[in-house]
C-alpha cells in the first residue's frame, strides 16, 4: 500500500562489473500502484502525482496487470529526447490546465522493478528474480507504458552511456543482481556524465543560516555576446562560504544597476534570457534575491548534462578559480554537445 519509498543509487566513478545494467532515466521517479480501477503515482517523497498524469493513469489501467506494483520514471519526450522541463510544467494547481497538458505534451512511463504481483510482496525477493517477472508481465506492454532495457553485459552498458546521453538520459545504473529492493536506501550505483567548463562568476545568494554565500550564480556569454545564467554552485562547507564573501568583496556591486542580470526582477524579461530568479511554482515563496558581482570572476566547475543546451541540469561543482581566463572567452561554445540519439532506438 502506498506510500513506498523508492530505493536509490550512490555515485561511483565507473561502471563496476558483476551488475544488471540501465539507463539512467531523467524524469520523475514514480512508484505506480494499480488494484483494479484504483491507480495511484507515488513521487519519490511518497506524495501523489496522480492528479497530473491523467493519460498515465488510463493507460496503467489498460496495459499492467490488474494488481500489481511498479518503480520506474514518468518521462516527457520531445523531438526524439527527454524534456524535463516540459515535464515540470506538468505539475500545475489547475485541473483545466492539467488536463490540457496532458493532451498536448503527454508523457510515458518507464517501469524498470516490480515490487507486488497479485497477492504478494516482492521486496524481499532478489533483483534477477523481480527482473524476470517484470519481463514477463510486460513482455507485449505498449506506449505509453514501457519495459526498460536491462543487460548483464558491461561492454553493453557503456555503449548506452556513451550513446543515450544524446537521447537525453543521465547516466547508467548499477544493480547488484542479488539485491533485495530496500526502500529509501542508496543500495544501487549510479554513474553519471562529469564535464568541466570555464563560467563567470556574477553574483551569490546568502545562506540561509546568515551572511555567508549559500550559492555562486555561474553565466556563460551567447553567441550574441549576452550573458546567460546556466546554474549556480552550491556545496560549499560553511568555513569556505564565510571565506567567499571576502573574496569575492572587492566585486560586489552596491545594486545591479549596469550589471547583465539588472532585469531579473522583471517577470518579462525572463521570457527572452536565461536570468537568476526565474518565477516558477517549484521557488513558493523562497527568496531569490541575489549579491550583483561585477562579472569578471572565473571559475571551473564540473557538470554533468545540460538542460536544452542552455543550462546546467543540476548544481555544478566548484573546481577552483580562473585567473588566466577572460570572461569574455566563457562561451556555450567550449561546451561539449553529445551525438543526438533517437530515444525510439530505447525505447522501442
Amino acid at each position: 500500500m502506498p506510500p513506498v519509498l523508492p530505493m536509490l543509487a550512490k555515485p561511483v566513478a565507473r561502471i563496476p562489473p558483476g551488475m544488471q545494467y540501465e539507463a539512467k532515466w531523467d524524469g520523475f521517479r514514480a512508484i505506480v500502484f494499480r488494484d483494479g480501477a484504483e491507480v495511484e503515482l507515488g513521487s519519490r517523497t511518497g506524495k501523489p502525482l496522480t492528479r497530473y498524469f491523467p493519460e498515465l493513469v488510463a493507460a496503467v489501467r489498460e496495459r499492467v496487470p490488474e494488481r500489481c506494483v511498479l518503480d520506474g520514471e514518468i518521462v516527457l519526450a520531445r523531438d526524439g529526447r527527454l524534456d524535463f522541463d516540459a515535464l515540470t510544467e506538468r505539475i500545475h494547481p489547475a485541473a483545466s490546465r492539467v488536463n490540457t497538458l496532458a493532451e498536448r505534451t503527454p508523457a510515458s512511463f518507464v517501469a524498470f522493478d516490480l515490487l507486488a504481483l497479485d497477492d504478494e510482496s516482492l521486496l524481499d525477493v532478489q533483483l534477477t528474480d523481480r527482473r524476470a517477472l517484470l519481463e514477463r508481465i510486460l513482455s507485449d506492454v505498449t506506449a505509453p507504458v514501457h519495459l526498460a532495457p536491462a543487460t548483464t553485459d558491461r561492454d553493453v552498458a557503456e555503449e548506452w552511456f556513451e550513446q543515450y546521453e544524446g537521447a537525453g538520459l543521465d547516466g547508467v545504473i548499477a544493480k547488484p543482481p542479488a539485491l533485495p529492493y530496500r526502500q529509501n536506501e542508496r543500495a544501487m550505483y549510479k554513474i553519471k556524465h562529469e564535464r568541466t567548463a570555464d563560467v563567470v562568476v556574477a553574483g551569490y545568494r546568502l545562506h540561509k543560516s546568515g551572511p555567508v554565500v549559500g550559492s555562486l550564480l555561474l553565466g556563460l556569454y551567447d553567441a550574441g555576446g549576452t550573458l546567460q545564467h546556466v546554474g549556480v554552485s552550491a556545496a560549499f562547507s560553511m568555513k569556505r562560504r564565510a571565506e567567499l564573501v571576502e573574496e569575492l568583496a572587492p566585486l560586489r556591486m552596491a545594486d545591479a544597476s549596469g550589471h547583465p542580470w539588472a532585469a531579473w526582477s522583471d517577470e518579462v524579461a525572463h521570457e527572452t534570457a536565461r536570468l537568476p530568479g526565474a518565477p516558477s511554482r517549484w521557488s513558493g515563496k523562497k527568496d531569490l534575491s541575489w549579491v550583483p558581482l561585477r562579472p569578471e570572476r572565473v571559475a571551473e566547475v564540473a557538470y554533468d548534462h545540460m538542460e536544452n543546451g542552455t543550462r546546467f541540469r543540476h548544481t555544478a561543482r566548484f573546481r577552483r578559480w580562473r585567473p588566466d581566463r577572460t570572461a569574455e572567452s566563457c562561451t556555450y561554445a567550449q561546451l561539449e554537445e553529445p551525438v543526438r540519439y533517437d530515444l525510439r532506438e530505447i525505447l522501442g
